[in-house]
Formats: C-alpha cells, structure tokens, sequence
C-alpha cells in the first residue's frame, strides 16, 4: 500500500480498516501513530524503508486506543524495533491484556455497520491481537520529550475511557483517534463509543483546535479547509 504525505514529516499509510501514521521525528527516527490490525508490521516496516528508514528507526509507537484495528499489531512492531509504547493512561490496563475492554454501547446503525465489520476481518483469518506493554501512560496535557518538538496530548474520553489524541501545534497536525471519522469529505463522530455524550463533547474539544490537517485513522485525511470542515460538523446527530 503506498503511503501518503500528509505534511514535510508526516505519511498515512492506509489499511483497509485502520489507516497507521508515520511521523518522522525531530529528534532521529520514526514515531508510529497507530498499528493497524494484527499481520500489519511486515507493511509498517516496508514503509519505514520506503523513507529510508530501519527497523531499530522506529523509536515511539503511540496507540490512541485499545481497539484491535490500532493495537493489532502493536506487539509485532515491539519485537522487530524495540520501540517504547505509549498510550493513554485508562486504556493501558487493556492493551496489556490486564483487564477486558468495555463494549461499545451501539446504535442501531452502528450494530449493524460493526458486523459488518467485524465477519469482513474474520474472513481475512487474520490472527489474534496479543497484548502489548505500555511504557508510557499518557495524560492530558503531557508532551513526550523524546518527539524533538511540542507534541501535546489530550484525553478525549468516549470512543474509550482512556482516548488520547496528538496535537502538534507548530505544524497544526492532529492526531484525533477514533473520536473524528471522515465519511465522503465529511467530519462525523467515530462509531462504537462506550459513552456517546463524552465522545461529541471530545469531537468538540478538538474540533476547538482549529487543526490544518487532520489523520483520520477511517477515511480520507482532511488536508484542505480541515477547520471549516470539523465547526461544519454535528457529531451529535451522526449514527443515529
């Protein structure tokens, strides 16, 4: 799959389901935003090469959530780059397989379109996602000093308790998670929430920021008038 400049260090590599994110970092290497789901490190670390980079490059991998599509393949990636995982502090305790993830609470719509989803990935066979060590708990309003550049973190509660986006504010980059979708050049709420009401309120915090360009883990990036884009939107009326 050919990646996708989104910015003068930053790539969307797309997947099916869960597009990944490489950002060169300021400091040496590569942070991965994101890992896809499980059997998706052989095509993370071929687009690493692409940029010329190795696998010991891969310094950071940062998951916004716990959902299988993003820390599929999370544990792979640790073994073939060594890399430090950071993640947000109240999903850490289910991406390391220390305790189960609450379900979603579905819409109709949702339920239906989750299905879907879920017997489209079955019938890949692709294989179970194993836990993965968190080596950094992430908080709001934390910066991780070994990105080389103000990078700041908010915790944005509702798709899962413990939802994280990356703001880069020099460059306007973010980094929404689950909490922003794209649906044919529209912002929409990422379905399948565990609390509905925090993840509009979420959507609307960053929507605040303004962002320039937004890389959205489902659909296309918002690249052009992102702003506009995000104050047109009404989170609260999507998948109902």
């Amino acid at each position: 799959m050919a990646l996708i400049q989104l910015g003068a260090r930053v790539w969307q590599l797309p997947f099916p389901v869960g597009h990944v994110h490489l950002v060169r970092l300021a400091s040496g290497g590569f942070a991965v935003v994101d890992t896809g789901v499980a059997g998706s490190a052989p095509a993370i670390l071929d687009a690493v090469a692409s940029l010329g980079g190795e696998p010991r490059d891969v310094r950071l991998i940062v998951l916004t959530h716990s959902h299988l599509d993003h820390t599929g393949s999370a544990a792979d990636l640790v073994s073939a780059t060594g890399a430090r995982v950071l993640a947000g502090a109240a999903d850490a305790p289910y991406i390391s397989g220390e305790r189960p993830e609450p379900p979603p609470v579905h819409t109709e719509k949702e339920r239906t379109l989750h299905e879907q989803i879920m017997a489209g990935l079955a019938s890949t066979g692709a294989p179970p996602h194993p836990p993965v060590r968190v080596d950094a708990e992430l908080r709001d309003g934390d910066s991780p000093d070994d990105w080389g550049e103000a990078v700041r973190v908010l915790h944005v509660p509702g798709h899962t308790p413990g939802s994280i986006a990356l703001y880069l504010p020099d460059t306007g980059v973010l980094f929404p998670g689950d909490t922003i979708a794209t649906v044919e050049g529209r912002a929409v709420l990422g379905p399948f929430n565990v609390d509905r009401a925090a993840a509009v309120a979420s959507f609307r915090r960053l929507a605040a920021l303004e962002p320039g360009t937004v890389c959205v883990p489902h659909g296309d990036p918002l690249t052009v008038d992102a702003a506009k884009t995000l104050t047109a939107a009404t989170p609260q009326d999507d998948w109902l």
